[in-house]
């Protein structure tokens, strides 16, 4: 006979005067393990993953501030890397208050996440970190400083590289721009686009009704974080064991670009997985649930 899924919880929890939408499945007394979504996602980018996760662990997923069912700040200044990750903490602890969580996260999920793990204490919360497609910004602001000091060919050229397959963070930092191609037509298009580019097939719930809204708010993220970290790195280590899953057919985040992080990620695992950007969530489900579950069972035993 087969049991029916029980059918995922929602509470709210709130952080820095914002109520957070937060999704629970399965067990409580399971393991957590905390999923955070990117740009210009919510939660149900991650069903496929959650779903698999479920059978074994308790899963929680939540709107970021800005996005979904998520309050939305009254500013640019709400939008900060600490606010980001001090949601998720609170997350964390209401969900799990006893028990640190394993935490995955992807696109602007994977870099809010990077600044929780690599806050002081980080590892008396967070058990293990899965991140894909989403770097520390003060590591790149590191990275780029290490090339330019040091300008060889081979550097200049991954320089060049990386900032081309980085071309929206700054189409993001033009007034009036973005936020007048989501409203008129991108958000209309983007399950096409994802269709022709990566071969995402469209499901309920992603792209989700409230994309355009969601992916205007969410250029704040941009402008407030990028240029302030890029100008003036931080030095953000972590001793989270990390498994970075590097994304072969990613657009955006090239390989190269997490040369040298076992400088700030001293207990790092490498992956990797044929995939693309969204792909990897929407398409490889079992795959990235298989290589958060094998990371999270092996940090378990310690």
């Amino acid at each position: 006979m087969t049991t029916t899924p029980a059918p995922p919880r929602r509470r709210t929890v709130h952080s820095g005067g914002l109520p957070l939408a937060v999704v629970e499945q399965g067990d409580p007394a399971r393991p957590t393990v905390l999923l955070v979504h990117g740009y210009p996602d919510t939660h149900r980018v991650w069903d496929d993953i959650a779903a698999d996760l479920a059978a074994d662990h308790h899963v929680v997923r939540y709107d970021v501030r800005g996005a979904g069912a998520s309050g939305t700040p009254r500013d640019r200044a709400g939008y900060r890397l600490e606010l980001l990750a001090a949601d998720l903490f609170a997350v964390a602890y209401a969900v799990s208050p006893g028990r640190p969580v394993h935490l995955a996260a992807h696109d602007w999920g994977s870099i809010q996440s990077w600044e929780a793990v690599t806050s002081p204490g980080a590892e008396q919360r967070i058990a293990s970190y899965t991140s894909l497609s989403g770097p520390c910004p003060d590591h790149v602001g590191h990275w780029y400083r290490d090339r330019l000091a040091r300008p060889t060919p081979r550097h200049l050229r991954q320089l060049l590289v990386q900032s081309a397959h980085s071309w929206y963070i700054a189409a993001f930092h033009l007034p009036l721009l973005a936020p007048a191609l989501w409203r008129h037509g991108l958000a209309r298009h983007w399950a096409r686009l994802l269709a022709r580019r990566e071969g995402v097939t469209p499901r309920p719930g992603h792209p989700q009704p409230t994309l355009a809204r969601d992916a205007v708010h969410g250029i704040e993220l941009y402008r407030a974080n990028f240029r302030p970290r890029l100008r003036h790195p931080g030095r953000r280590g972590t001793a989270v064991p990390v498994q970075l899953v590097t994304l072969t057919a990613d657009r955006y985040v090239r390989p190269v670009l997490s040369a040298g992080l076992e400088r700030w990620a001293p207990r790092l695992t490498r992956r990797t997985l044929r995939a693309g950007h969204w792909s990897a969530l929407l398409e490889q489900g079992p795959a990235v649930a298989g290589l958060v579950r094998e990371f999270a069972a092996r940090t378990e035993a310690g």
